[in-house]
């Protein structure tokens, strides 16, 4: 559409539409890059000037123009740069695109398409535009889908949001344990891991599955025909009420202090590493960008678990899971397209055939995560988190019934055999493009994954990637958080600081201690930070360990014992904690003078508290045995596939560990540190 005006006297005949005719200084801008024949580089830019509406004339590289409202030019401008840069990347196409702006038209802004053969791509001068826009679009696009899911649902009782009304479907319950699992600390720690240690730290992800599926087929049922909302719940209704509130206490300390405060600021400094944070603030001040990008986490991911609840959570995760399937793949597809020179067949022959024992699943002795410890600590640590850590289980609580929870779990299980893909793949291909020495080097095995994405994610892709990356972070920062305000509320509140208090009662109180924890958690960022050059990082990394054992411990007793008083569990909880603690931390996994991997000193705790609980069992049984009681809330019909699918995953589980033993042996330990110690030599 062609359009025209005139500066002039009042009255001067204008054509153009009603909702775009305010230019005091008529004026306009035109920017337009030059790119190089290559598309590699721009070697020039175009600015040009016109006082006054410009009308279309010979002597102009103007071929057409049109006015459309704001939105429609952005995202017009969007799609039509992304295609013509793809254009130009497979053929070298020189086209042409005119970014016009007037600074005094407020309601409507003008594009215009040169024709000329001089080759020009607005790219290189609207790419952080392009990068922030997609990145508002697709957070938006979340929270519209999430706000639509659930602007109807009663919030007002325990049940409608701690636990979303128990209406999730199988696919809500999946999407949503893969997103609460997936962090920063997985992208950023396992292919960090994986560029230090190689495939060995899989086990962190495929050999979880084996938790999944025991989650599933063995404590779902047993959770949901008690119809708990919470695991201290649950461990008052076979001990007592004191066995709760200690739970419930230690849990939130951890979450508030431990948790939290970590899931953000290794959330933050990923985001302003790699996405150019600095350049987007004007300022160099790390504190200052590490406050701005953690609060901008905190708040909009509280404001997902404390002002929707439970399936406000869920239903997010559901929708950013989409996107991270596609960011998080792409990573290594262009990694291997990187290394292979164009051709991903190529990338994936130099990554076998260059350093084949980086590809093993099992590692010696001296390895960071040695073979025997897949059936120790490993197993227990993963069983922690997938069936007894309320971050986590707590989504399951809400499903629909019995089978909607067995399809859900078994389906996250099933993607998480596809994990070393997209988490430890390209740490191992970040290692082949620094041992080449091409490209340089990360600082440390922790900046691999973004020394990888910076070196092969293309321009166009930033703004989505950072809105898949900064949702998994939401992800696992709304989750903890929708979990704390359930315990609190929940375990605390209700039975202990307002006995008989009412649900919306409950529910407020939920939502204001979790108002709290957001800006305590934004400010214990800052300190960590301030103090991580000490050790004080490490120790609460550390930490998270002291509860994990004694946790499942007094939950498995839970399952297969019916005489174990509560004395045993309350002393056992106490007892792990001390264990871990002293022999773990102080000791450095020093059990009186013999050291042994931090695993197996897991697997020892273990053991020492089942003892614990035993002797009070024999000692002093319950004079009634327990009976769990089947509330009714929820349907516990299994799922007739349940254990079909569980059974099929274990046994692939089985084949992925063998074949990889088979083809590329042990992983030499010894020799993968000297190899690293190599590259990144101390200074």
């Amino acid at each position: 559409m062609l359009w025209q005006a005139h500066a002039g006297a009042r009255g001067a005949r204008q054509k153009y539409p009603r909702w775009c005719k305010r230019f005091p200084e008529q004026r306009f801008v035109v920017h337009a890059v030059l790119w190089s024949q290559d598309c590699s580089e721009a070697t020039g830019i175009l600015d040009m000037k016109w006082k006054g509406i410009h009308r279309q004339s010979g002597n102009s590289p103007l071929q057409d123009a049109e006015c459309r409202p704001v939105v429609w030019f952005l995202v017009k401008l969007i799609f039509s740069c992304l295609m013509e840069y793809a254009i130009c990347r497979a053929r070298f196409h020189e086209g042409a695109w005119l970014f016009v702006s007037s600074s005094g038209c407020r309601t409507g802004l003008c594009t215009a398409k040169s024709k000329s053969k001089g080759g020009a791509l607005v790219w290189k001068a609207i790419r952080p535009m392009v990068t922030v826009i997609s990145f508002v679009l697709f957070t938006a696009l979340v929270a519209v889908v999430a706000w639509w899911r659930t602007h109807n649902d009663d919030q007002h009782t325990s049940t409608g949001y701690f636990l979303a009304g128990r209406s999730l479907s199988w696919i809500v319950v999946g999407g949503s344990l893969l997103l609460t699992n997936l962090s920063t600390e997985q992208l950023v720690g396992l292919n960090g891991g994986a560029y230090q240690h190689g495939m060995i730290v899989m086990a962190w992800e495929v050999w979880s599955s084996l938790s999944i599926v025991a989650m599933a087929v063995f404590f779902l049922p047993r959770y949901l025909k008690s119809g708990i909302t919470t695991i201290p719940e649950f461990l008052e209704l076979r001990f007592s009420r004191s066995t709760r509130t200690l739970t419930s206490v230690i849990s939130l300390v951890l979450i508030v202090v431990n948790v939290l405060p970590f899931v953000l600021l290794s959330g933050a400094e990923f985001m302003i590493t790699v996405f150019g944070v600095p350049e987007l603030t004007g300022t160099d001040n790390n504190m200052v960008n590490l406050l701005l990008v953690s609060s901008a986490l905190a708040l909009i991911g509280g404001a997902y678990a404390i002002f929707g609840g439970l399936k406000a959570v869920a239903v997010s995760d559901t929708v950013n899971g989409v996107g991270l399937v596609l960011g998080g793949f792409l990573i290594p597809v262009l990694g291997l397209g990187y290394i292979g020179n164009g051709s991903l067949t190529e990338g994936v022959s130099i990554i076998v055939q260059n350093y084949p024992q980086r590809l093993s699943s099992l590692g010696d002795r001296d390895s960071n995560i040695p073979w025997e410890t897949l059936f120790t600590g490993v197993t227990l640590m993963t069983t922690y988190y997938w069936c007894t850590n309320q971050g986590i289980v707590q989504r399951t609580f809400a499903s629909k019934n019995l089978a909607e929870g067995q399809k859900g779990t078994l389906f996250a299980a099933f993607m998480k055999l596809l994990g070393p893909l997209y988490l430890v793949l390209p740490g191992i291909i970040a290692w082949h493009i620094a041992r080449g020495g091409q490209d340089g080097l990360p600082k440390s095995s922790d900046d691999a994954y973004g020394y990888l994405v910076n070196l092969v994610l293309p321009g166009w892709a930033v703004g989505f990637f950072a809105a898949t990356i900064f949702g998994a972070i939401l992800s696992s920062f709304n989750s903890f958080l929708n979990s704390a305000t359930t315990m609190f509320g929940v375990d605390i509140y209700q039975p202990i600081l307002r006995p008989g208090a009412t649900e919306p009662q409950t529910v407020r109180a939920g939502k204001i201690f979790g108002l709290i924890v957001i800006p305590v958690s934004v400010g214990l960022v800052l300190y960590f930070k301030l103090y991580a050059q000490q050790g004080l990082f490490d120790l609460m990394k550390a930490t998270a360990a002291i509860l994990n054992v004694p946790m499942i411990a007094i939950v498995f007793v839970a399952f297969v014992s019916k005489r174990t008083p509560a004395a045993g569990a309350n002393v056992a909880l106490i007892a792990g904690m001390v264990f871990q603690f002293v022999f773990g931390i102080w000791l450095k996994n020093s059990f009186f003078g013999y050291e042994m991997h931090w695993l197996h000193l897991a697997a020892l705790n273990f053991v020492f508290l089942l003892v614990i609980m035993a002797v009070y069992r024999l000692r002093s049984p319950l004079p009634v045995p327990y009976e769990q009681t089947y509330t009714e809330q929820v349907d516990i019909t299994p799922w007739r596939l349940a254990k079909p699918i569980g059974l099929t995953i274990v046994i692939l589980i089985a084949a992925m560990y063998l074949q990889l033993w088979k083809s590329f042996g042990i992983t030499p330990g010894q020799a993968l540190a000297a190899e690293y110690q190599e590259l990144h030599k101390p200074e």
